[in-house]
């Protein structure tokens, strides 16, 4: 799910992040030098809470050059605003344990009483919710306010959601949304506390699914179509008090969050504030220097990567560093329904043309970065990706020119690529690799609050982008069919498939591997298709990237949540000392 210029880059930054390493290859990716015992630097407080328990109180300040994507839970599917949104603001039917490292994956109940029971050979899934959940009002959260949300996910005014909830109720195809009192009779609520789902065909993780903000709670009363991104109604232990879009968003405590229905959130500070409209690389130094009420603050985006160089020399703020691993892969993806795009050497001449080693330097080098040889993480291949097209990282011009002769058109060609303003450097890396096989790419950046919606316009979008994927769970079946489904790809806010490949025997696949009972064989076919799809290269994987974090010396129980793609994670941080916070 939905994420500098090499020449621009200073001497001292490459020589911090080698740190003693001879290459870039894989196999030195991990190099930190002998001041860190050969260990990367940026990993040591990896699956550790750093700063200590919090103590209850204080303002949290979040800094942000951004506003957010989506906060509606029927349109939030980008992981940071995921994070955000339902560990503070509204909850789902399961969520994710609070624990930093690979306990952060384990599934808890949150609004349910458990993890669902399943039933018709896992075509049907019953939830009851725990009693006494409230809403900011003092109402109770009723399972018909969770069926509510998961149909207004279906309306055409609200793009950009999980489609989980499309691809698997029964009866599902050609529904636009409870407007005009339509409603699905695949989700019944047979009394307050009770929602039960009625998939089309069997689906045994259809509880990692309910993760998603799709299946949290909205009363139909206060639902405002669209403007409800502006207030979303709260389930969870905060409430918005202010909103300027763009400015500041302001969260003060929901009184009525009862603590003793909810084992995962902790709710630590009074308020968050949200500070949006920054610079990122002032957000950076500020933090690094962590002075003042800038001590109580956290960064919403990751560590510029020119900012590595003042991070990783320095021990005192090493101590302040956060940085897992995304799990999520970064790809450009080629529009596959497009001239020259349709044609496959075309594509695989993209492949072999693309240098992902200036890509990963132009992204913070090795300590913050792996090259992506698949499309899958390598979580999802038991730990190691596979290279099964054989592109050297640092490229094959050579080959990539050859390809282009191949496909009739041996002078290249001329191509546009959007990218969000935060991945502009790793374009003109990627731009520079692909001019030297004679594709000249001209660059196009959006406000990352606005990347999704105008490259999930088909119509009028540019042949190439440069975006990512992220499993919400751990199984291929929350990655490839997303990013390679032709028959979910939709004219305005389509998600994931961004290469608009449209495949008949990858599509063939999917279903007999999603018909599959046996999880592990279901696992390698996952891992087959991965590689049989990349050899058609609709997209081609980059990089899988770490999100580090520089947090104020005064931040308290912090950790990368893995499955939010190592944002913070606002269900436990707080501060050391709220009477030094400040807001």
């Amino acid at each position: 799910m939905n994420k500098r210029t090499l020449t621009a880059l200073a001497t001292a930054l490459a020589a911090s992040l080698a740190l003693g390493a001879t290459g870039c290859s894989k196999t030195k990716h991990s190099d930190a030098g002998p001041d860190t015992g050969g260990k990367n630097p940026a990993t040591a407080n990896a699956g550790t809470a750093v700063g200590g328990t919090p103590q209850k109180g204080g303002t949290l300040t979040v800094l942000s050059n951004q506003d957010f994507t989506h906060l509606d839970p029927a349109r939030n599917w980008v992981m940071s605003d995921m994070d955000f949104g339902t560990r503070l603001l509204y909850r789902t039917l399961v969520t994710y344990k609070a624990a930093p490292g690979t306990a952060g994956s384990e599934l808890v109940p949150d609004l349910a009483t458990d993890l669902g029971t399943s039933s018709n050979g896992a075509k049907t899934w019953t939830f009851h919710l725990k009693p006494g959940v409230k809403y900011e009002d003092g109402s109770p959260v009723t399972a018909q306010d969770v069926k509510y949300n998961v149909e207004r996910s279906f309306s055409p005014d609200l793009p950009g959601g999980a489609d989980y909830a499309a691809r698997y109720l029964a009866g599902a195809e050609g529904y636009q949304g409870p407007a005009q009192g339509k409603h699905l009779d695949s989700v019944k609520t047979p009394d307050d506390h009770t929602i039960v789902f009625e998939l089309r065909k069997p689906f045994a993780e259809f509880p990692n699914a309910t993760v998603m903000p799709t299946f949290a709670p909205v009363p139909q009363a206060q639902d405002k179509g669209p403007q409800y991104d502006n207030r979303p109604f709260s389930s969870g232990p905060y409430k918005i008090d202010s909103y300027q879009r763009g400015k500041k968003l302001v969260l003060v405590r929901n009184t009525h969050w009862d603590a003793a229905t909810d084992q995962v959130r902790k709710a630590y500070p009074d308020k968050l504030v949200m500070v949006m409209g920054l610079k990122a690389n002032q957000i950076d130094d500020r933090l690094i220097a962590s002075q003042g009420a800038d001590a109580s603050a956290v960064s919403w985006g990751a560590l510029r990567p020119e900012s590595a160089a003042k991070v990783l020399p320095s021990a005192e703020v090493r101590k302040r560093l956060i940085a897992e691993s995304t799990n999520c892969t970064d790809m450009v993806q080629m529009h596959t329904g497009r001239a020259p795009f349709d044609d496959v050497k075309v594509r695989q001449a993209v492949q072999f043309a693309l240098d992902k080693d200036a890509v990963l330097t132009s992204s913070g080098g090795p300590a913050f970065n792996d090259p992506s040889t698949a499309y899958m993480p390598a979580s999802l291949f038991g730990g190691k990706q596979p290279d099964t097209v054989k592109a050297p990282v640092a490229g094959d011009v050579a080959k990539a020119k050859q390809l282009l002769k191949d496909a009739g058109k041996p002078d290249g060609f001329t191509t546009k690529m959007t990218v969000s303003t935060g991945d502009k450097g790793r374009a003109e890396a990627i731009q520079q690799a692909l001019g030297k096989a004679g594709i000249k790419v001209t660059i196009e950046t959006v406000d990352p609050s606005a990347f999704y919606a105008t490259i999930g316009d088909t119509k009028n979008r540019t042949d190439m982008v440069y975006t990512g994927w992220c499993p919400d769970y751990p199984s291929g079946s929350t990655f490839l069919p997303f990013v390679f489904d032709g028959r979910y790809i939709k004219e305005k806010g389509n998600s994931g498939n961004h290469s608009l490949f449209r495949d008949d025997a990858t599509m063939k696949k999917m279903d007999e591997i999603a018909a599959l009972t046996d999880a592990k064989h279901a696992n390698a076919a996952w891992q087959q298709l991965d590689g049989e799809i990349l050899a058609k290269a609709p997209a081609v994987p980059v990089l899988v990237r770490r999100w580090p974090l520089v947090l104020g010396t005064n931040i308290a129980g912090a950790y990368g949540q893995t499955s939010f793609g190592g944002q913070l994670d606002y269900a436990t941080a707080g501060l050391k000392d709220p009477s030094k916070s400040q807001g």
